[in-house]
This record gives structure tokens, C-alpha cells and sequence, in this order.
């Protein structure tokens, strides 16, 4: 009905908001968890903050703030409205978890669980935990900021992946690290050699970053095709393609031993959604047959796009020529 409360739209907002938070959480808390009391960094911008907060004291926070404020204008002007508002509300965040979350997490368990274990593996373990929050975070239609926004960008016209996009402006970042003075907590100066290897950490932690985003991105666009057995096709295909807004496809079938006419429902969705439509169809007819195979790639409004490459061609009288 017109007018109607849409709760199903409502509720998939509230997710996509948590998953969200929870994204950004995870992310800070790595990074206030396992680098930045070893003075580690990272790529992004998260990464020029912690070069400026290492040759400065300047808050986190504030920076982080402030850098994503300039870049959030790409994200409306090439994204769109509904990205640029999620990205905002994961940069506001993120800034408040970075200005709270040393406070909040004790430094006993700081040192306990992360210096205590040495920086390889606070490398590693920041680059799984950072590299799922950006994948909550991607897939749920915002982003970090930062350099996460040029990545979008590109790969909305360019068969790249976030990941690798990611990989490679983060280690233009760390490299600049080199040039730019950093101070230890007790004051003194960071000795070249340390930095050296502060920057090889970072390697490190983009490229476990970068793989991390990668696989949780191609798990959650993997997709699946339902054929749909039932009785009852007309209210099954409503509640489909109104109810739950996925496209539906009716099919004629014949069944070979009875020789009769039928219909079959085709469906094809992303993997995340096919428990909700299973659970649609059971309450619907709980006798229905089903059957549901793994799809390779799915291109088309609602799913992914064909990116290529524009070429000019020649004119014919020169070709000729």
C-alpha cells in the first residue's frame, strides 16, 4: 500500500549503520590497540596522521577529522548523496573513537597483549582486524574516507581492486614517513634505523590489509541462483519482487514422468541475502522444492558492471590507407 511503512527498508538501514560502527570500531582499535603505543603506522589517512602525530603530538582525532572533511566533497560529487552521508557519519565516528578509545581500553591490557607479543605480529593482527572493519564498512555502502574514497572512485570506472588501490597509495604514504621527523613517547628522537624498519612493518601491514579487504570483498559479492518449485507461484513471486525487492523470473517447465505444464521461479541474488528469501519461501509453502547452485558473476542493474576500456577507432580512410 502507498503510504505504508517500509520496515524491511527500515531495519536494513539500522544494519547497514551497525555494521557500520562496527567497522570503524575495529578499525581504531587496532590502530590504538597495536600501533600507535608500538609507533607504528600505516597507509591511508589515517597513516599522514600518525606521521604528523609522531612529529607533533597533534590529536588523532582532530586530524582525522579535519583531512576526510576536504575529501568528503569527491565522495558527494562522484559517489553520490547516500555514500557521502555514511561516509560522514564513519568519519565522525572513527574521530570520536580515536579521541575515547585510549581512554577507554586499560594500558595494562595494552601492554599485555600487544607489546608483550613484539610488532610482527601486532602488524599482522592490525592488518586482518583493520582489513574487516573496511570490509563491513565497504559493503554496507560507506567508507573510511580518505584514500578508501579515491579507491571507490576508481574502481567504480576501472576493473581494479579496492585492495590493490589501497595497497599502492599507502606505500607511497609510509615511504614519505622517511622524510618526516618522529618522537617516541619518552621525547627523544626516532634513529633512521628504527625508522627503516617502522616502515617495513608498514609494508607489511598494508599488504595484509590490502589481501584481508580483498577476500572479505569477493566473499560478500559472491552470488546464487534459486529455482523455485511451488504451487503457489504468484503469491511466491509478489513476496519476492515486492516484499524483499529481488528480481524474479517465471519460467515454463514441464515435468517428464507426469508429462504436466508448469512454472518455476528463478532467482538470483547475492549470497548474503539467500537466507532471508529461504526463510520467505518456507513461510510462504513449506513444501516448495528448491534448489540453489553458486553463481561465477552476475552483471546488470543491481550487481556488478562490465568495466572497459574505451578505444578510439580510426577512420575508415585510414584504415584504408
Amino acid at each position: 500500500m502507498k503510504g505504508q511503512f517500509n520496515w524491511k527498508r527500515t531495519f536494513q538501514v539500522i544494519e547497514d549503520y551497525l555494521f557500520i560502527t562496527l567497522g570503524m570500531l575495529m578499525f581504531v582499535t587496532a590502530w590504538t590497540m597495536f600501533l600507535l603505543p608500538n609507533n607504528l603506522m600505516g597507509g591511508g589517512v589515517s597513516g599522514i596522521c600518525a606521521i604528523i602525530h609522531y612529529a607533533t603530538g597533534w590529536s588523532m582525532g582532530v586530524m582525522n577529522f579535519t583531512i576526510n572533511a576536504i575529501l568528503l566533497i569527491i565522495a558527494f560529487l562522484v559517489l553520490g548523496r547516500g555514500f557521502g552521508i555514511k561516509t560522514i557519519y564513519a568519519i565522525i565516528a572513527s574521530s570520536l573513537a580515536f579521541q575515547f578509545m585510549p581512554e577507554i581500553l586499560p594500558m595494562d591490557f595494552i601492554a599485555e597483549f600487544a607489546r608483550s607479543n613484539g610488532k610482527l605480529v601486532c602488524v599482522i593482527f592490525s592488518g586482518v582486524i583493520t582489513g574487516v572493519g573496511i570490509g563491513f564498512t565497504f559493503t554496507h555502502g560507506g567508507s573510511t574516507g580518505g584514500t578508501d574514497i579515491i579507491a571507490m572512485i576508481i574502481n567504480k570506472y576501472r576493473n581494479i581492486t579496492p585492495g590493490r588501490l589501497l595497497l599502492m597509495m599507502d606505500a607511497i604514504i609510509i615511504l614519505t614517513s622517511l622524510v618526516v621527523p618522529s618522537y617516541l613517547p619518552d621525547g627523544s628522537l626516532q634513529p633512521i634505523t628504527e625508522k627503516v624498519a617502522v616502515v617495513v612493518y608498514a609494508l607489511i601491514l598494508v599488504g595484509v590489509n590490502g589481501y584481508t579487504v580483498d577476500v572479505y570483498l569477493t566473499g560478500s559479492k559472491q552470488s546464487v541462483q534459486l529455482l523455485i518449485f511451488t504451487k503457489k507461484i504468484e503469491e511466491m513471486a509478489n513476496a519476492i519482487a515486492f516484499d524483499l525487492h529481488r528480481g524474479v523470473t517465471l519460467l515454463k517447465s514441464r515435468g517428464w514422468y507426469h508429462k504436466e505444464e508448469s512454472e518455476v521461479l528463478m532467482v538470483v541474488a547475492r549470497k548474503t541475502d539467500m537466507q532471508i528469501i529461504l526463510s520467505t519461501i518456507k513461510e510462504i509453502d513449506p513444501k516448495a522444492f528448491i534448489t540453489v547452485c553458486s553463481v561465477m558473476g552476475v552483471f546488470g542493474l543491481g550487481f556488478d558492471t562490465i568495466k572497459s576500456h574505451k578505444k578510439t577507432k580510426k577512420p575508415l580512410e585510414q584504415d584504408e590507407k
